[in-house]
């Protein structure tokens, strides 16, 4: 601590001084509805999702399932660790969470949210055959075999495939579009499930084909 010149006293940190920290940026995450079940078993329905902003008062979050305002949401980042919050506004695709925190842990976020933005330019090479990459707009529709639409998030996108999250747990199999990307269910994941294509696709033109069929 820095010492006063004039009257030798310690200048005392102000709790709030990480309060107006803020990180912009896309961060991979999950989330839950606190209501909301899926499935005959009547678990908490999990998503994936994009934080798209944080501060230690609120956050931006995209995903497949808008909830109601002033539903509690569960979300968890590798980089912010798990947040609670209400929803204090719905957006077209997502909404703004106001965060449910005590002083203490709204201090340890900022320091988190600062740890992020000093790191947010590293890299990390994908070795896999076919890299995956996060698409810049990750909102489009899914098309099933009988003409049906619904709104889904993609998780991931590679030449082989893609990843979405939605709020239907498909049979292994069944045939589908992402977009105008036609594919079949081949796995299940923690918080949706993974297409394969019907044939590899060039990687510059994934994105415009991955947009919703009425953006073409």
């Amino acid at each position: 601590m820095f010492q006063n010149a004039e009257d030798g006293a310690a200048p005392q940190r102000s709790h709030f001084d990480w309060h107006d920290v803020r990180f912009i940026g896309a961060v991979a995450g999950r989330y839950a509805l606190a209501e909301r079940r899926s499935g005959a078993d009547g678990k908490v329905a999990v998503y994936a999702c994009r934080l798209c902003s944080i501060s230690t008062r609120q956050c931006v979050v995209v995903g497949p399932v808008v909830g109601r305002e002033g539903e509690v949401v569960a979300a968890h980042f590798d980089e912010f660790g798990m947040l609670r919050g209400k929803i204090s506004r719905r957006l077209p695709s997502g909404f703004v969470l106001d965060l449910m925190l005590s002083d203490a842990e709204r201090n340890k976020l900022g320091g988190k949210i600062v740890w992020q933005k000093k790191r947010v330019h590293e890299q990390v090479p994908d070795k896999r055959e076919h890299r995956r990459i996060p698409p810049r707009d990750p909102r489009t529709l899914l098309t099933l075999a009988d003409g049906t639409q619904m709104p889904c998030f993609v998780i991931d996108v590679s030449q082989s495939g893609i990843a979405v999250s939605a709020e239907i747990w498909p049979e292994l199999g069944t045939p589908m579009a992402v977009g105008k990307l036609v594919g079949r269910v081949v796995r299940y994941l923690d918080v949706g499930f993974a297409l394969r294509f019907m044939q590899l696709q060039e990687l510059d033109q994934i994105e415009a084909l991955m947009a919703p069929p009425a953006a073409q």
